[in-house]
């Protein structure tokens, strides 16, 4: 696996991530619908919650072999630890919640309106 390739595994695991939670903003939608009745609107929320969930496993799955690829390309080969890997580490930023533009809904709604999470 090239680090190419693994930069668009995450890439991927990213949209799959996306559409998990665009399926529970959906079901919160119907929820909010008055114009649907309230039993058929429960019923459609928890099957589009129920569909979202069942994305996690997948996505935790990808997760979990992708980590393992990497641990597998370090272990075989030693100089892949580049000297510049901590300088690249250091300048990036994982708190999503510092970058709107990493979080899916951040990047959606205006500064300052409730996030669920």
């Amino acid at each position: 696996m090239s680090l190419e390739r693994l930069a668009k595994e995450l890439e991927e695991t990213a949209r799959q991530t996306s559409g998990m939670v665009e399926g529970v903003t959906e079901a919160l939608a119907v929820l909010a619908d008055t114009g649907v009745a309230y039993p058929a609107a429960r019923e459609l929320a928890v099957q589009k919650i129920i569909m979202a969930l069942q994305g996690q496993d997948r996505i935790e799955q990808r997760c979990r072999n992708l980590a393992e690829a990497v641990r597998n390309l370090v272990a075989s080969d030693k100089s892949i630890n580049h000297p510049r890997f901590d300088e690249i580490w250091a300048h990036l930023s994982l708190d999503e919640l510092a970058v709107p533009e990493l979080s899916g809904i951040a990047s959606r709604t205006r500064s300052g309106e409730v996030d669920l999470f």
